[in-house]
């Protein structure tokens, strides 16, 4: 792998891989906590409406250009981020890279598109509205978060998209698509040195040089920034006459840079509440007594934050028996530690979750993105598998005892 920073200020990272695929992505640290001052919604609404047209393309030129190539463009917006990124044969990575280059320097957002998007977005909100499982963590998002960017849902509200303006939208990409605050990053299988002299011209073809560019400490953060202690804490039911009852319990996790708490938090929560079958949860209220259908331990990792949350759905007489049990299983993890055999168990298996996942090219592009941007570098495999080996059982016990503290948690239950 190749990485560095070009003239400009933008991070990029190439690595070669063995498939005849090709896969390249443009990060940008410019997410829907960034939107202080804007319509809320407007990083996903830019999001959407900047392939509708560049100085350079029409809206049906953008759309076609890569699906003639039997290629994919895409995009997704996060609290912190905004990614374009595109997949196709190898031999197409410059087509697709100059693509995702000239959608972010030049878009023009033109006034019939925004319009026609405004529809998409609005319906996309509804059917969120519809799902409650989709709709009740959104929720509880907003409410652990209140008073802080990053309580704003990132659809933004059927009110504000439609107040989103042309002005607006390239006032927002003027002002937050910085290369200070880019990544690109390409995998496929292409010799590293040429990969990396092709995104250099491609930067130097769309993006100015600047003396003043920001540091990678300015533009990534700074360590251990956790300012939330659980200030937020709340208990609500709502009555959505819902046939099924959906609840999550949860609270303020370790940031981005709070290493050895953040990876202690990622190992605690797959073997609470984990995909496998065999995380905690899953065998007692699915496998073993059939109160759920699913059940979910997730961590949401934030620059100066984070969020556990435990979340389910269950029929409405189940409701009460899933709590007492999570509330007995949490108690179990906060007094008792993990014996040295299951620790390594679920470390063996935490760290084969992460080798599957990271074995897809998508998977790798997006991640080498996300580090860039985070920490101005990408932790290799044996980095990250060393760290998750110095975790102890000790440390497990102790983020069990800081996160389930009883007196920092918050539940929101859908009925």
């Amino acid at each position: 792998m190749i990485s560095g920073r070009a003239g400009c200020g933008l991070q990029y990272a190439v690595k070669r891989s063995g498939s005849a695929v090709g896969y390249c992505a443009l990060s940008i640290r410019c997410g829907t906590r960034d939107e202080v001052g804007f319509h809320s919604g407007i990083a996903h609404f830019v999001e959407h409406t900047i392939f509708k047209g560049t100085t350079k393309r029409s809206a049906s030129v953008i759309n076609g250009y890569l699906d003639r190539l039997g290629g994919e463009l895409n995009a997704f917006t996060t609290k912190e981020e905004i990614v374009f990124h595109a997949t196709v044969l190898k031999e197409d990575l410059p087509k697709a890279a100059a693509l995702l280059f000239e959608l972010a320097t030049c878009p023009t957002f033109p006034e019939h598109e925004i319009s026609t998007e405004k529809g998409v977005v609005i319906d996309e909100i509804h059917s969120y509205k519809d799902t409650p499982s989709e709709d009740i963590y959104d929720r509880f998002e907003e409410m652990l978060f209140e008073g802080h960017p990053l309580s704003g849902p990132i659809l933004g509200t059927a009110a504000s998209v439609k107040k989103i303006t042309h002005d607006e939208l390239i006032s927002f990409v003027k002002e937050k698509f910085r290369p200070e605050k880019m990544a690109f990053t390409i995998v496929a299988d292409i010799d590293e040195k040429k990969m990396e002299k092709d995104v250099l011209k491609l930067v130097g073809k769309f993006m100015e040089s600047s003396e003043g560019s920001a540091t990678a400490a300015e533009v990534n953060g700074s360590a251990a920034t956790d300012i939330w202690n659980g200030a937020n804490r709340f208990d609500k039911t709502l009555n959505k006459r819902n046939h099924q009852a959906n609840c999550i319990i949860g609270g303020f996790a370790p940031s981005l840079y709070q290493e050895r708490e953040r990876l202690a938090t990622v190992l605690l929560c797959n073997i609470l509440g984990g995909p496998a079958s065999n995380s905690i949860l899953n065998y007692v209220l699915r496998e073993k007594n059939g109160w759920v259908y699913g059940v979910e331990c997730g961590y949401t990792q934030y620059s100066d934050s984070g969020m556990v949350t435990i979340s389910l759905g269950c029929d409405k007489h189940n409701l009460d028996k899933c709590i007492r049990t999570i509330e007995k299983e949490i108690r179990k993890l906060q007094e008792t530690t993990l014996s040295e055999r299951k620790l390594k168990a679920a470390k063996k298996q935490l760290l084969g979750q992460l080798s599957i996942s990271s074995d897809n090219g998508e998977t790798q592009c997006l991640s080498m993105g996300k580090g860039l941007l985070a920490y101005g570098k990408i932790t290799g495999d044996r980095k990250t598998k060393d760290l998750v080996d110095a975790i102890t059982a000790e440390d497990v016990r102790e983020m069990a005892q800081v996160i389930f503290d009883p007196g920092k948690l918050s539940r929101l239950i859908y009925i």
